[in-house]
């Protein structure tokens, strides 16, 4: 059934991946499968994006369906989250993408796992980022990215932080399709997340959380 559910997200068949999720969920399967599942599948759209099999319409449209699986799944993970939040973070995709599935990812395991999360989508302006760190006092600050312009949008968005004098005060963390810890190098970040979960890791080890 676990294969099921990948292979049919990945393949876009909306009415047969709601009906799955919601079978799974009633025979109270362990809801984290399922988003594993979601994740396993979206790694799937993204290589049939990056081969020219699917273009940014199916990479928007798995997003939004990634969205109403989260949507469904959501009720069954609060009570396993404490009510006491861990900490904020404040994540968004850096200006010039406009890729959000791994960033959409990230917001809702990062919310399930106790973390209030300030998502300012995609392509956002530097500014905005520096600008949102200050109003939140958020110690946590996660870039995403997917194309290789994001390289210098995340070394321009660290370097403003700095310049903000943010920088000594924050944990700076990146992610997203061609990122790696050599862009985490050359944008002067933290840490490195390959996925969600990694990005849970991370936030929690920075915050003292278990």
């Amino acid at each position: 059934m676990s294969g099921d559910l990948v292979n049919l997200i990945a393949d876009l068949k909306e009415g047969e991946v709601l009906e799955l999720v919601k079978q799974r969920l009633e025979a109270k399967e362990d809801p984290m499968k399922i988003l594993e599942d979601g994740r396993k599948a979206m790694a799937i759209v993204g290589k049939r994006f990056a081969d020219g099999e699917y273009f940014l319409p199916e990479l928007v449209f798995s997003g939004e369906l990634l969205k109403q699986i989260s949507e469904l799944v959501k009720p069954y993970l609060t009570k396993a989250v404490e009510t006491k939040r861990l900490g904020k973070v404040v994540i968004g995709t850096v200006a010039g993408d406009i890729h959000d599935i791994g960033l959409n990812i990230v917001d809702f395991m990062l919310d399930v796992n106790g973390f209030e999360v300030y998502n300012l989508g995609v392509d956002v302006p530097v500014d905005a980022f520096v600008k949102k760190m200050k109003e939140t006092g958020a110690p946590i600050l996660g870039l995403s990215g997917f194309l290789t312009p994001a390289f210098d949008a995340m070394k321009e968005t660290v370097e403003a932080v700095e310049a903000a004098g943010l920088r000594n005060k924050i944990k700076i963390m990146i992610g997203g399709g061609q990122m790696d810890d050599e862009v985490r190098k050359y944008a002067k970040a933290d840490a490195y997340g390959k996925d969600a979960m990694a990005a849970v890791a991370l936030a929690k080890g920075w915050l003292g959380a278990k």
